[in-house]
């Protein structure tokens, strides 16, 4: 069986990247950044989610590169991003490692859309009252994710009504130490049920599972238990920039109601998309989708140079007539 750990072609073959580096984090883990794009276009920075890649992100990467400063990279023991040395692992470990990657892709003051998937949008709530997301981030999409209470409202234990034993049965699921193995046509199917929406095609399909099985079974326990106790409720309430929530509603991982949660609980929540229908994978599910979300937070809330050079001039009228 191959071991591959993403699919080699098709648009959701990783594009190979402008530039590649380590990063690292402020407790010395050392974490991998791919940079793809114009260097001098509008900043684009993407975080995964448990148990996946950059690769993840292929089909936002390859079509946002054409036009974007597109920044990727691997959550800490993921893809080429080494376990951390330090256990157990922990939220602040996920914020100290965007602050890392934000300090060591973006300029002083460069602005930026931050978009993160599963817990890569928990980072972004685990890092909204941190200096390099207050300095970076025009704006936010959290994509397919959820604050608190993951555990109990997930719904990938069939036909039990929410309580104790849904929630004890999906505890022990998804904290399985068991390896997932290479991949199979049973592998994948069960993987569709978990993450996908009934609907999905093969090959998307495919891609999640070569990114899923590929990600070490300590690693995928680790952060397991970081999600079963994960309470970032209150970083939802500090995120103040402009923030877009976007959800399936076939997502089983974490349901609907988790996104319509944070969407009401934002300070600044411009829009909640429902993608009916659709389950946890959304970037891979609904490549098109995600990708216009963010480039419409791009547009809409990065200033083009000009307007950086008319918001310049501004000041410095205002400073001379003063």
């Amino acid at each position: 069986m191959s071991r591959l750990t993403h699919v080699r072609t098709g648009p959701y073959a990783p594009p190979v990247a402008a530039e590649e580096r380590v990063v690292t984090s402020a407790d010395g883990a050392r974490l991998h950044v791919e940079v793809h794009g114009p260097a001098d276009a509008p900043a684009v920075v993407l975080a995964h989610g448990w148990t996946c890649s950059t690769a993840f992100w292929a089909a936002q990467t390859r079509a946002l590169a054409t036009d974007h400063r597109v920044i990727v990279y691997d959550q800490r023991g993921h893809g080429r991003s080494p376990a951390s040395a330090q256990l157990p692992y922990t939220t602040d470990m996920l914020a100290d490692d965007l602050e890392a990657v934000l300090g060591a892709t973006l300029a002083p003051g460069q602005r930026a859309v931050l978009a993160g998937h599963s817990m890569g949008g928990m980072t972004l709530m685990a890092a909204a009252g941190r200096a390099k997301v207050a300095e970076h981030a025009a704006a936010l999409l959290l994509c397919s994710t959820g604050s608190s209470r993951l555990v109990a409202e997930s719904t990938v234990v069939p036909l039990l009504r929410p309580g104790g034993l849904r929630t004890r049965l999906t505890r022990a699921i998804l904290g399985s130490k068991a390896p997932l193995g290479p991949v199979t046509p049973v592998g994948k199917k069960v993987l569709r049920y978990a993450t996908m929406g009934p609907g999905s095609a093969p090959d998307k399909v495919e891609a999640c599972a070569r990114i899923v099985h590929a990600c070490p079974r300590g690693v995928r326990h680790g952060w397991s238990q970081v999600l079963e106790q994960l309470q970032v409720d209150a970083g939802v309430r500090e995120l103040t920039m402009p923030v877009a929530v976007l959800a399936g509603t076939a997502d089983r991982m974490t349901p609907v109601v988790l996104a319509r949660r944070i969407a009401s609980e934002l300070p600044n929540c411009v829009g909640l998309t429902e993608l009916p229908g659709l389950g946890h994978m959304t970037p891979i599910e609904a490549p098109d989708a995600v990708t216009g979300k963010i480039r419409e937070l791009s547009r809409t809330y990065i200033p083009t140079p000009a307007q950086v050079e008319q918001d310049r001039k501004t000041q410095e009228e205002g400073v001379d007539a003063a």
